[in-house]
Formats: C-alpha cells, sequence, structure tokens
C-alpha cells in the first residue's frame, strides 16, 4: 500500500536523524494522498507493533529490541513530549535519584514534576506519572544526554527535597531513607543548603531528620544550620498518619517520628 510506504518510509528518515518521536500532524504531511489515508497507515503501523502512542497525538518508534516491551524507555521522547504540550518539566524522584546513582530499587514507573496536573502516559510497559509543583521552573536542574538526545533531571539535592516532598510517590520514607543513603553519594553540603533557603520549612526538618538518622552528619549540618534562622515548629515525620506520638523532637530538627523507618539494604 502507498500510504503505508510513505510512512514508513517516514520512519526511517526521522530514525536517520536521531529522532523517534513525531505528531500525527507530522505523519499526516508525510502522506501524499488524503489525512484518512495517513491515519490508516498509522493504526496498521501501531497494531504492528512498530509505532507507540504515549499520548494521544503524539507517537513513538518502537525498535526491534523493543517491540516486546510495546515502547521504548520514557528517556527517549520525555523531552519532546513536553516540547509538545508546551510545559515545563523535569525528570524527578526516583526516576532522577536512579539517573544520580541511587538504583537500589528501579522505578516502575517514569516520574515527572510539572507545573499543572496531567493524565499519567504511556504505552506497553512504559508509564509516565506526572507530579505538580509551582516551583517547576525555579528548581535546579541538570540537563542529562539519552539514547536520542537530552533531558531535563533534578539535581541530587533537588531530588532529595522531592522525596521527602512526595513520599507516597517514593515508596513510603522508609524508601526514601533507603534511596537518600544511596544519593547522598552524589549531593553537596554547599548545593543543600543553598536550595535549603527557598524551602518550605517543614521539608528542611524531615530532610535533616532523615540524613541525620541515615548517618550522613556532613549534609545535615548545612540543614541545620539554615533552621537556625527561623522559627521551627514541632512537625509529623509523616504528615499523611492519623495516629503515632505528638511529642515534639529533638532540636533541631523536631521532628515527630511517628513512623518507624527501615533501611531496605
Amino acid at each position: 500500500m502507498a500510504d503505508t510506504v510513505d510512512i514508513r518510509r517516514f520512519l526511517d528518515d526521522l530514525q536517520a536523524q536521531g529522532r523517534y518521536s513525531f505528531t500525527d500532524a507530522e505523519a499526516r504531511d508525510a502522506v501524499t494522498s488524503s489525512p484518512r489515508a495517513a491515519g490508516e497507515a498509522l493504526r496498521r503501523l501501531r497494531v504492528g507493533g512498530r509505532v507507540a502512542t504515549p499520548r494521544k497525538g503524539f507517537d513513538v518508534i518502537v525498535p526491534p529490541e523493543y517491540r516486546e516491551a510495546g515502547c521504548p524507555p520514557a528517556s527517549w521522547f520525555i523531552d519532546d513530549l513536553m516540547r509538545l504540550t508546551g510545559r515545563p518539566y523535569y525528570v524527578a524522584l526516583l526516576s532522577a535519584a536512579a539517573v544520580h546513582g541511587a538504583a537500589h530499587q528501579q522505578p516502575m514507573r517514569f516520574q515527572v514534576v510539572t507545573d499543572r496536573p496531567m493524565r499519567p502516559a504511556g504505552a506497553g510497559r512504559v508509564r509516565i506519572d506526572f507530579h505538580v509543583s509551582r516551583d517547576v521552573e525555579a528548581a535546579p536542574v541538570v540537563r542529562v544526554q539519552t539514547d536520542t538526545g537530552y533531558m531535563r533531571v533534578s539535581t541530587p539535592e533537588a531530588t532529595a527535597f522531592d522525596l521527602v516532598r512526595f513520599p507516597e510517590a517514593s515508596g513510603g520514607l522508609g524508601n526514601v531513607a533507603t534511596v537518600l543513603a544511596d544519593l547522598s553519594e552524589a549531593m553537596r553540603s554547599d548545593a543543600l543548603r543553598g536550595l535549603a533557603t527557598g524551602r518550605p520549612t517543614p521539608e528542611v526538618q524531615r530532610l535533616g531528620y532523615l540524613l541525620d538518622l541515615i548517618g550522613r552528619q556532613q549534609l545535615a549540618d548545612p540543614l541545620a544550620r539554615a533552621l537556625a534562622a527561623r522559627r521551627v515548629r514541632p512537625v509529623l515525620l509523616d504528615p499523611r498518619a492519623k495516629d503515632g506520638p505528638r511529642d515534639a523532637g529533638p532540636p533541631p530538627w523536631r521532628v515527630v517520628s511517628n513512623e518507624i523507618i527501615e533501611l531496605d539494604r
């Protein structure tokens, strides 16, 4: 079929340029007959596993080595997807921690922070979860090279704060502590202290407490110094818990330990 040939040639040309993602509109432009024919040709390629569609209107070429998974890794196309949506973003939480070497537990879902709620995206075995932060554009990030380009990833220090901020998405505080033990190898005390100045006091308290708990005193100390200039009230270690002790923890953290932290080593 000529339409399918046109689409396949279009895909080959994209791959020759090192691109693996495209929009439905680009595919329609590649077919010389009609938009309807383009849609049908694209549908056949999806059914055949040649193309995946993580989000409506956005498609990804599936190379042979990822046919069984149904989609290449999210790192191959997350930058293109977020550029299409026009949303600021960075790769975050357990996905960012893994990039920085804290891969004790590989995340099951690719985690991204953006500025407004977005529905999860994905195809095949690949799933992308979006979390919301109004500070997404101010967060420190690094530009990490991927197999197909680049993606924005939160720095180790910003990742640490986000793990504490989103404990449920991070596998619970016990898992957060475990990940921090590995992530701390990539963290810098000066960057942590600088970032703490713009973070809510409870987040600084909880992160400092956990770093202290896992024996990373050189990283906990700058957070303690940051708290010295603030009014520090008692906070629950796990703010979601309804039950547990209510007595204020000792300075400088004043964290009420209402959850037992067990490291998974």
